[in-house]
C-alpha cells in the first residue's frame, strides 16, 4: 500500500506471500546493521575511505560543514534524483538513515585502532566484502533502498545497464569528484570502487526473496526500479 508517497512492505513486494514478511524484515535490519559495521571496519583499516565518504570529506573541507551534515545533505539531494527514476522511499530508506550510523558508531567503539598492516588489510577486505553482503540483503528485502542504492537501481532500470556496471560507474564518478574536492583516497578506495558493483549484483540475486516479481502477479510497468533490478 502507498501512503503519502512512501512504500509500505506490502506494496514494495506485493507478489511475495505474506509468510515471507518475517524473512524480509530480518534481511532489512540485519543488512543495515552489517552495512554500518562494514563501513566502520573500513574506517579502522585506515587504508582509504569508500568513494562516498571521500566525497563527503572533500565537500566538508570546502564548505566548513561537518561530514555528518554533508552526508545528510548529500542524501537529500540524491533523493531528489529519484523522482525522474520512478523510485519511491520506503521503510528501508528511512531505516537506512538511522540504523547505519548507529551500527557504525557502535562498531567503531568496539573495534580498537589497529597499527599492524597484517591486521589492517584483512579489516579492509572484510569490510568491502561485508558491505556487498549487506547491500544485497537489505535491498532484496524490498522495503525500499537507501538514497544512494536507490540511485543505483533506478539508473539500472532506466538505462538497461547491469547493476554491476551502474554501481561501479557511480562509485568511480563520486570518487573522482571527491578527490578533486580534496577528499582522502587510498588503496581501499580503489578496491571498494572496483569490487562493490560485482559484489552487489551477486548478493542481490543470492538474497532475493522467493515469490517476488517473478510470480507474474505484478505488471512489469507497475514495479519500481529497485524491484526490477532483482
Amino acid at each position: 500500500m502507498k501512503r503519502g508517497g512512501f512504500l509500505t512492505g506490502s506494496e514494495s513486494d506485493a507478489g511475495s506471500p505474506r509468510r515471507y514478511l518475517g524473512r524480509r524484515l530480518v534481511q532489512l535490519y540485519v543488512g543495515l546493521l552489517l552495512y554500518g559495521a562494514s563501513s566502520a571496519l573500513m574506517v579502522r583499516a585506515g587504508l582509504g575511505l569508500d568513494p562516498w565518504d571521500v566525497f563527503h570529506q572533500g565537500v566538508s573541507g570546502l564548505t566548513g560543514l561537518s561530514m555528518g551534515t554533508v552526508t545528510i545533505a548529500t542524501g537529500a539531494v540524491v533523493l531528489l534524483l529519484w523522482w525522474p527514476l520512478r523510485e519511491r522511499p520506503g521503510l528501508g530508506t528511512v531505516s537506512n538513515v538511522v540504523l547505519i550510523g548507529l551500527a557504525m558508531d557502535a562498531t567503531l567503539w568496539l573495534t580498537p585502532v589497529p597499527h599492524a598492516l597484517a591486521v589492517r588489510v584483512p579489516l579492509l577486505v572484510g569490510g568491502v566484502l561485508l558491505n556487498g553482503v549487506a547491500t544485497g540483503m537489505y535491498i532484496s528485502a524490498r522495503f525500499g533502498p537507501g538514497p544512494r542504492d536507490g540511485l543505483m537501481t533506478g539508473l539500472h532500470a532506466v538505462t538497461g545497464r547491469s547493476v554491476r556496471l551502474v554501481r561501479t560507474g557511480i562509485e568511480i564518478a563520486v570518487l573522482i569528484t571527491g578527490v578533486l574536492l580534496g577528499g582522502s583516497a587510498g588503496v581501499g578506495t580503489v578496491l571498494y570502487a572496483l569490487a562493490i558493483g560485482p559484489l552487489a549484483q551477486f548478493f542481490l540475486r543470492f538474497f532475493a526473496v522467493p515469490g517476488g516479481q517473478r510470480d507474474g502477479r505484478r505488471d512489469e510497468g507497475s514495479r519500481t526500479p529497485s524491484e526490477q533490478a532483482l
